[in-house]
């Protein structure tokens, strides 16, 4: 096609696709006039029909043409992003163990949960990982615009550059999160698609919103099944959630002594199953700052530039080891079993180490799996070639512990 005639309320959006002429049209009159001045078979008006008070047809006299124009709409420049981000990682004090753990997550695309007591910064840590992820290219841009547009999102002349970053309530209802209705539509899971899904006071979440994560997690995608149609939505987000150690949450803490009972702890660890605790890669206990370095700022702090520059560097180390896979992989998350054979050469050192601590942590073998691609990414950050025993030990202490 080279030229798409739409509803003018939706032409600024639709001229967001290149190389086609979009024309917008108030009414279908309109464009039925605006057709037929081109159109040498025609040489008189058309004649409507339509339904009299006896029910019979009879015609009606056409309505004098529009005189206006039918006008293409331009192209417009695609600059604006989905999220001002105003929280940076040079503003948050301490927590360099967590913001090591989200600098690997937004390096490689891994699933991470921040533990730790209330207020120690988990939600600060997680937004400040939406600005040190790079830009969308312009294919994603194109593809997270467009499901934003289908969930009913605002129209805008402008591409969706930066990732999104979505954070529901863990009150939000099954449909919200997921997806689905009479009529199947887009969830959070899909509308942070390419970027980023928050998930603070993660075991709180319904039951079945939880399991439900199973397979975007693993597959990328969210299937919804109704009465009245199925639809595959694309989920290809990087997970971060965050919990307490317990429910009152000051389990382990020096500050507060913990008043919860072993069948409140036994409770609470069961709101996270087996197989939703295997597909987090990594696991970040955050703790608390001593008062006193809470108000004076770190002058050597990291600033969030400085982890956005060695993330993009890791990403394009990545870029060029998938570049002539055919499964579009864009970062070592996105690896499949095969893919860890053919892309991930292992040492025999590196082997039995991985191998000796897998059985003796009783890891599965989805587990096993995630900690190579885990360690692969270390490696990426290290500038390193190889995996060594150093980065496959780093990815081991990043499996769960509460």
């Amino acid at each position: 096609f080279t030229k798409i005639y739409v509803p003018k309320a939706n032409a600024e959006e639709a001229a967001l696709v290149k190389e086609i002429t979009v024309f917008g049209v108030e009414t279908l009159r309109e464009l039925i006039e605006h057709l037929k001045k081109d159109d040498p078979r025609e040489e008189r008006d058309p004649t409507a029909i339509e339904a009299n008070q006896d029910g019979k047809d009879a015609p009606i006299p056409p309505k004098k043409p529009s005189q206006k124009k039918i006008m293409p709409t331009a192209h417009e420049p695609a600059l604006k992003g989905m999220l001002k981000n105003e929280t940076d990682f040079g503003d948050i004090v301490g927590q360099e163990s967590a913001k090591r753990g989200l600098l690997i997550a937004a390096a490689g695309g891994h699933n991470i949960i921040m533990y730790g007591p209330p207020g120690t910064g988990k939600t600060m840590l997680a937004r400040a990982l939406a600005g040190i992820l790079p830009e969308l290219s312009e294919e994603n841009a194109m593809e997270v615009t467009a499901i934003h547009s289908i969930a009913g999102g605002k129209r805008s002349h402008d591409l969706y550059r930066a990732p999104p970053f979505r954070s529901p309530h863990h009150t939000s209802s099954y449909v919200s999160v997921i997806g689905g209705g009479t009529f199947p539509k887009p969830g959070e899971v899909t509308l942070a698609h390419r970027g980023v899904l928050f998930l603070d006071e993660f075991p709180e979440f319904e039951k079945r919103v939880i399991e439900s994560l199973r397979q975007p997690l693993e597959d990328n995608i969210v299937s919804i099944s109704r009465a009245k149609g199925t639809a595959v939505f694309p989920s290809n987000f990087i997970l971060v959630a965050a919990m307490n150690p317990c429910p009152c949450g000051h389990r382990g803490s020096k500050q507060k002594a913990c008043i919860c009972t072993p069948s409140d702890l036994a409770r609470y660890a069961r709101k996270l199953s087996g197989p939703i605790v295997d597909r987090i890669d990594l696991w970040v206990n955050v703790a608390p700052v001593e008062y006193e370095k809470l108000t004076h700022a770190d002058p050597n702090a990291t600033k969030g530039s400085e982890f956005k520059s060695r993330v993009a560097h890791a990403r394009k180390i990545q870029q060029e080891r998938f570049k002539e896979n055919t499964r579009n992989i864009r970062v070592n998350a996105d690896m499949n079993t095969r893919d860890l054979t053919k892309f991930i050469p292992l040492t025999e050192d590196v082997k039995k180490i991985l191998n000796d601590s897998a059985k003796k942590l009783e890891l599965s073998a989805r587990a096993y799996h995630r900690i190579i691609k885990l360690a692969r990414t270390i490696a990426d950050l290290s500038d390193s070639e190889n995996i060594e025993t150093s980065h496959i030990l780093e990815a081991l202490q990043y499996r769960p512990k509460i």
